[in-house]
């Protein structure tokens, strides 16, 4: 399993992802559904960003919307099976995981990561989703009743993905609009006993089989 997980945006390490892409493709699927929450015009100033960010470092990357294959988990898997990574932005962990549900990313995604078929790679949110629950993101940090238009008939699944025994806590002391609340996320991760890693904005976890580093 290779996975590359930013606090915020590519982090101060963008060659380790290239590391662990290793000589192979570059094709890069893009999920920026954690924006949907946002206008149009938002969405695409977020797509834009991350799309000119990972062409900058030599990524070839494509928007997999994820709305467009609710109910359709066979056409996302045939998609995702075709990837060298999979880059998943930050914004609402909550949207993210609603639409990971709808879609069935969530569960194709496991298989492919345990079949190490792609490097996982992305910031916020996305590694956010990789832990075991998502509780404690809630309040101060997350919206989870936020649904935006199209997601109606989505149910909210707090469990994570459970690819990683541990939560991630992004933007942890940094300068970031959310390090205060981020804060009062770690206070809960202690004082329920939950194991969590904490990144400061530019670091990265590094895992690339049995290693686990953090970057930047």
């Amino acid at each position: 399993m290779r996975l590359y997980l930013s606090s915020f945006r590519i982090g101060n390490r963008p060659q380790e992802l290239l590391r662990l892409l290793g000589d192979g493709g570059r094709r890069t699927a893009l999920i920026v559904n954690a924006d949907d929450y946002k206008d149009a015009e938002g969405r695409a100033a977020s797509l834009k960003r991350e799309m000119d960010e990972l062409t900058g470092i030599g990524l070839d990357p494509f928007e997999v919307d994820l709305r467009e294959y609710f109910g359709r988990a066979e056409a996302l898997q045939e998609v995702l099976s075709g990837v060298d990574a999979v880059y998943v932005r930050g914004g609402s962990v909550f949207v993210l995981r609603r639409a990971f549900s709808r879609s069935g990313a969530d569960e194709i995604i496991k298989r492919l990561l345990a079949r190490d078929a792609f490097v996982y790679a992305g910031y916020s949110a996305g590694p956010c989703l990789l832990g075991p629950t998502l509780r404690g993101v809630e309040g101060e940090v997350d919206n989870p009743e936020l649904i935006p238009e199209g997601y109606e008939d989505t149910t909210l699944d707090w469990d994570g993905l459970g690819v990683l025994p541990y939560a991630i806590a992004p933007h942890f002391r940094s300068d970031h609009p959310e390090s205060a609340e981020i804060d009062k996320l770690v206070e809960y991760y202690i004082e329920h006993h939950m194991p969590f890693v904490a990144l400061r904005d530019g670091q990265a976890l590094v895992i690339d089989g049995d290693s686990t580093t953090v970057a930047g």
